[in-house]
């Protein structure tokens, strides 16, 4: 699975740069800090699938899962990739599709932030606290349906949170801030844990647990302050927002009403 999905994130990079530079020679603006955004993204997650990590065989995959499955899905997210493609699309029935698709129902309730979370860290919760770990590696399609599974968790949960690009219903910000904050405490949890024990079924060295398991605490707690500026930068726009409406109607003479 690794080598397919290595393939896609290549293309989508492509893809993406060369809709971006499309948007430009029209006219259009599209900041090239997006497309900076989504390479490294993309290039995050090929690092995590076939990359080298250092580090015993748990700290290793910790430094993948870390890749693959958070800082890579997070910068994707932040890059607006459903906006790029909306944008590039002309009216017609290929758009509309794309429209309803992102605003159905069914992306609605998988995009609610504690929903997003609850896959994302239920996934991990299973794998890590089950036997699930051994499981994947006796058989590599059930390996490679995790990774599959832990990436597209993680761009669930990120594009929940971030809530950047034209989907189905409308989370405020306290609701977003207050999930990330759980989740972030759940995957603390779960890291935590694994410092004391490994995954049922497996055996890896004390040392190289203990590393692994601070790894993904600590790089997990990295990755979450990346959304929680995200955020921060949305509550800060939509407060200067507020302001300049409210000094445009200041601004009005009593009697021009």
């Amino acid at each position: 699975m690794a080598a397919p999905l290595t393939l896609a994130c290549v293309l989508a990079a492509v893809v993406y740069a060369a809709g971006a530079a499309r948007l430009r020679r029209r006219g259009d603006a599209w900041p090239w800090r997006r497309d900076c955004v989504f390479a490294a993204g993309c290039a995050a997650v090929v690092w995590g699938l076939t990359g080298p990590v250092p580090g015993g065989p748990f700290t290793a995959h910790a430094g993948r899962h870390l890749l693959t499955a958070m800082a890579g899905p997070a910068l994707l997210a932040v890059a607006r990739p459903l906006t790029l493609v909306l944008r590039l699309l002309p009216p017609g029935r290929p758009r509309r599709g794309l429209l309803r698709v992102a605003r159905s129902p069914v992306a609605g309730w998988l995009l609610f932030p504690p929903v997003a979370a609850a896959v994302d860290l239920g996934g991990l919760w299973l794998l890590y606290r089950t036997e699930l770990w051994a499981a994947a590696h006796r058989h590599p399609l059930l390996g490679g349906l995790l990774e599959l599974h832990m990436l597209l968790a993680g761009l669930l949960f990120a594009m929940a949170v971030c809530r950047l690009d034209p989907v189905r219903g409308r989370c405020g910000l306290p609701l977003r801030a207050v999930t990330l904050l759980v989740a972030g405490a759940a995957h603390a949890v779960l890291a935590k844990s694994l410092y004391v024990a490994g995954p049922p079924g497996t055996a890896f060295a004390a040392a190289d647990l203990r590393a692994g398991a601070q790894l993904m605490y600590y790089g997990g707690d990295a990755v979450e302050v990346f959304l929680a500026l995200v955020l921060a930068v949305q509550w800060h726009a939509a407060t200067g927002r507020r302001r300049a409406r409210q000094a445009a109607r200041d601004a009005v003479p009593a009697g021009a009403h």
